[in-house]
């Protein structure tokens, strides 16, 4: 069973009360779904081992939920989320997909209207009925029109955040197995696109009966689409497909840069073999019929006549040329270049951790520094800070820093602040407030339908503020939600540079903003950048990863990243 099953079963439960009107449950539900999304072991190993007890432990779990708990580890079901299903028969999942609609919007079109799912949506609002709801209107209509598109465009497709995860307990479960030589993923989820179709596993193996078997009874399967001696395919329960190729040992390096992809990049590496008289397939490089590489993706391309090209570059946007020149791709930022993180949240505001918890987890995680910047006083559902609660909070991290130094640790604790950038471009903690930080992130958290004119001054003014160091997540889009915002980003650049304004890449994998082709600007025109976590519970560090994937797809080196700075260096760059 999986923790993320559950967690969503108590967010739908939440989504259902919130419809029927119903006070503080929703919130009680929402607290312990995220408690249970970050639990390092399971919730029915928790109950094996504890019994009802240990459910009542988990923190944000009370008397009611843990019914439901011990419920859905019993039967598989929640009773009292099918009763609530009941009374609103609505494909509320998908419905609250579409930016801007609510649990009570949803109601409001469901008893007005009738809207069941999205097709239903999209029928009442291009008639014009959603706009005649009472509290809806024209605009609301004209929104959810847009948004419906927009989830068009992605569909069958997943966030590499959904994906991965579930990749890796596929793959760890293959590679755990004796008859498994060389196991990779492959495809878009290798290349770490943002969007992936599904997930590809390549094997090298002699024996491939015990292999397969286990690949189509792993625990999420929810249909078997094929098996095969040296190829299967699955559907899993969360809604995507995983594919299986078993390969002999002397092709696995061809097969996984053929099955890596890109297309384009694929065609581009065929016709270099073609113009050397070569052949280049999924089971080698042939010069006639001998097989001259196949054992390593090196040395396919190393026969080539190419350098060894990183996955997350293999997508036709002048790698291929590069290293025809004996392009060395080695310094591309990596995970360990990393020396701190600044964008991190505590429980002085929307964070689920203290601030001591969080500097905890970072010097665990090897860092030599860490930023703690919690959300200003205008983001009231993140109970933003004031600039006297900013004061209080430097204290406690003066404290820690004090505590370190006695220890002779070297570790370092700075404070920022998430300031939001209101629809004049101002921000929401006066210049004395910010100029006591040690440097300051600032973000837009709302007013996303400006125009493109309005909306790039919006940006630029704060970015031209004598305080700020860093945007958060610049075009605040929202993977599979919400598209990037209207603004003119070449103007955003030429600001960057001239102010010498740092742009973030932040980690969330619901957000893995900047886009990649933006990063891959930025670098060409030498705008420095963070990859920051933006966590909000201690688990959330870890998203880093996907930060650096996204970089490493932007050509990002590690000197182009500001975090790989030791603290003095990085102090002394925002003091410049």
């Amino acid at each position: 069973m999986k923790n993320k099953e559950l967690a969503e079963k108590l967010n739908r439960v939440a989504e259902y009360l919130e419809m029927g009107d119903v006070d503080y449950k929703p919130f009680a539900y929402r607290r312990a779904a995220s408690s249970i999304l970050e639990l390092e072991e399971s919730v029915e190993e928790i109950y094996d081992k504890e019994g009802r007890k240990g459910l009542e432990e988990i923190s944000g779990v009370g008397k009611n939920i843990a019914d439901k708990l011990e419920e859905y580890i019993l039967t598989g079901e929640i009773e009292h989320l099918k009763t609530l299903r009941e009374k609103f028969p609505v494909d509320l999942k998908n419905m609250l997909r579409v930016e801007g609609l609510g649990p009570k919007s949803v109601k409001k079109l469901y008893e007005n209207l009738g809207v069941e799912n999205l097709e239903d949506l999209k029928i009442a609002a291009s008639e014009g009925r959603v706009a005649e709801v009472e509290g809806l209107g024209e605009k609301t209509e004209k929104n959810i029109l847009e948004a419906i598109e927009f989830l068009k465009k992605d569909e069958g497709k997943w966030a590499l955040g959904e994906v991965l995860p579930v990749a890796r307990e596929i793959y760890k479960r293959l590679k755990s197995l004796k008859e498994v030589k060389r196991i990779s993923f492959a495809g878009s989820l290798r290349r770490k696109k943002e969007l992936v179709g599904d997930v590809d596993l390549l094997v090298s193996a002699s024996k491939t009966e015990k292999i397969m078997k286990s690949f189509t009874s792993f625990p999420n399967v929810e249909k078997v689409l094929g098996e095969g001696e040296t190829k299967s395919s699955i559907r899993l329960r969360e809604g995507f497909d995983a594919d299986l190729r078993i390969v002999g040992e002397k092709s696995f390096g061809s097969a996984l840069q053929y099955f890596t992809g890109s297309k384009n990049h694929n065609i581009k590496i065929r016709k270099i073999a073609k113009s050397k008289g070569l052949k280049l397939n999924e089971y080698g490089l042939f010069d006639k019929k001998k097989k001259i590489a196949g054992r390593t993706e090196k040395e396919v391309y190393s026969k080539l006549g190419l350098t060894l090209i990183p996955p997350e570059l293999r997508e036709d946007r002048g790698e291929v040329e590069k290293a025809q020149k004996g392009e060395d791709f080695s310094d591309l930022c990596k995970l360990e270049d990393l020396k701190g993180d600044l964008h991190i949240h505590t429980d002085w505001t929307g964070g689920a951790n203290s601030l001591k918890e969080m500097v905890s987890a970072a010097r665990e995680r090897g860092y030599a520094w860490v930023g703690i910047a919690d959300h200003t006083e205008f983001l009231r559902i993140e109970n933003g800070l004031s600039e006297k609660e900013l004061s209080k909070q430097r204290k406690e991290i003066e404290k820690l820093n004090s505590k370190f130094e006695a220890q002779n640790s070297d570790f370092y604790v700075m404070q920022g602040c998430e300031a939001n950038i209101l629809r004049d471009g101002s921000l929401d903690i006066s210049d004395k407030g910010l100029k006591k930080l040690d440097y300051v992130i600032a973000g837009m958290h709302s007013g996303f339908k400006m125009g493109r004119i309005e909306m790039t001054e919006r940006l630029i003014k704060a970015m031209r503020h004598p305080e700020v160091d860093i945007i958060s997540h610049p075009t605040g889009r929202l993977i599979k939600k919400r598209d990037s915002l209207n603004l003119d980003m070449e103007k955003i650049f030429k600001v960057a540079e001239e102010e010498n304004v740092f742009l973030e890449i932040n980690s969330s994998p619901a957000r893995l903003d900047l886009k990649d082709a933006d990063i891959k600007k930025c670098v060409e025109r030498g705008i420095k950048l963070a990859i920051n976590s933006d966590s909000h519970h201690l688990n959330q560090l870890e998203n880093v990863e996907f930060g650096v994937g996204q970089a490493r797809r932007g050509w990002a080196k590690s000197t182009d990243i500001i975090n790989t700075l030791s603290k003095e260096d990085f102090l002394s760059l925002i003091n410049n």
